[in-house]
């Protein structure tokens, strides 16, 4: 069973249509707005949404295809999706790591034994932007790693103008990444998990 299937706070959300009349038959058979793991047969959408979300602003995405695959492969249980009616808008792709600050390896590598979750790419269908889901997608994740208890902190690398919106998300700023891409330089953000006793007792997890 689905991790995520065992959280009542992350059981995938069903809003259902108004009941139509007796003599009407349904017209949505898909729930209107659902949230899960991703697996590798996302992995076409979540790419098509990553390359029109990054590439016009810095040239590159975090992940290439074969990327994608790999972690939603190795770590599915480290992702979350955010559906319409069956249509990925926005997801959130991580792995594990197990070193105090990312290197170059950890754009590439899942390490299992690892108490961190590295948060490759977040990312927000072009007509569902400037409705808050980013903001609404990463509080759900979060709330889901506190359920998890190998995880202690969630880590990211971003460039400066992202700053202000993952610090409203709950993360602070640790210092220029290790870590580039081409001529870009990143900022890496800290966000530390807690409450993993709590909230086993009070959520089911």
């Amino acid at each position: 069973m689905s991790v995520i299937s065992a959280l009542p706070f992350l059981k995938p959300i069903h809003l259902q249509p108004l009941r139509s009349s007796p003599g009407r038959q349904r017209r949505h058979t898909l729930p209107a707005s659902e949230f899960r793991c991703l697996s590798p047969e996302d992995a076409i959408s979540v790419f098509e949404i990553e390359r029109e979300a990054f590439i016009s602003v810095s040239g590159d995405c975090p992940l290439h295809m074969d990327e994608i695959r790999h972690f939603l492969n190795l770590c599915p249980e480290l992702s979350l999706g955010w559906f319409e009616e069956g249509r990925l808008v926005a997801f959130i792709i991580g792995s594990l790591w197990d070193q105090e600050k990312l290197s170059q390896d950890a754009l590439t590598l899942h390490k299992p034994g690892g108490t961190t979750v590295h948060i490759h790419a977040l990312a927000v269908h072009r007509t569902f932007r400037q409705q808050g889901k980013g903001s609404i997608l990463m509080w759900r994740y979060l709330q889901y790693l506190r359920c998890l208890p190998y995880v202690r902190r969630a880590v990211l690398m971003c460039e400066d103008f992202l700053i202000p919106f993952y610090e409203k998300c709950g993360f602070r700023v640790l210092g220029p990444c290790q870590v580039t891409v081409g001529s870009l330089a990143f900022i890496e953000m800290q966000y530390p998990v807690r409450g993993h006793a709590f909230m086993r007792r009070n959520s089911g997890c």
